[in-house]
């Protein structure tokens, strides 16, 4: 499924490392801070740059292919022809791991984003004072369907995960 997508593995790649060093590049205010010099944020803050950034530099290359997310049935990466080439971000600053949250274990509602598609994976190290200029560790591109993750057991658990073996076996390794 993978070869059948219209966007290439190695522009993905150069997508994500172009979108990663653009947070790292960027001034915020007057005073000019910066993310890894200034400014150590969480992983949920980083994500949510490449949750922004990446559908962006998609968007400027290929306005007439692919748009950001803008309502909430929308994938992340939405392709203006096809929506089963839309693609979900999912990032993470586990060493191997991606998650959602526990809905993506259960069938879609109405008017909301089907949990089945395309899924570019990221793994990141986490930015702090002690690793100022993390790394992307991990970029993964596959088919996903929703029955592949796995809810939390407790019923107010509010994860989703993937197997090991579903992991494996429909991600493709892109990087490194």
């Amino acid at each position: 499924m993978v070869a059948s997508h219209p966007l290439e593995t190695k522009e993905l790649v150069e997508v994500v490392h172009i979108s990663w060093e653009a947070i790292f590049k960027s001034s915020i205010g007057p005073r000019g801070f910066r993310i890894g010099r200034d400014i150590f944020p969480k992983p949920q803050i980083l994500g949510f740059f490449l949750h922004e950034l990446i559908p962006l530099e998609l968007q400027t290359r290929y306005p007439e292919v692919w748009r950001a997310e803008s309502t909430a049935s929308d994938k992340d990466l939405v392709h203006l022809g096809n929506p089963r080439l839309s693609v979900e971000i999912k990032t993470s600053s586990s060493s191997r791991s991606i998650y959602g949250n526990r809905s993506y274990a259960q069938e879609t509602s109405f008017g909301k984003k089907d949990k089945s598609g395309y899924y570019l994976a990221v793994n990141f190290e986490k930015c702090e004072r002690s690793n100022p200029k993390p790394c992307i560790t991990a970029i993964r591109f596959g088919w996903l369907d929703h029955s592949d993750w796995l809810g939390q057991k407790a019923a107010t658990g509010q994860q989703a995960r993937l197997s090991a073996e579903v992991e494996a076996g429909k991600l493709l390794r892109l990087y490194p």
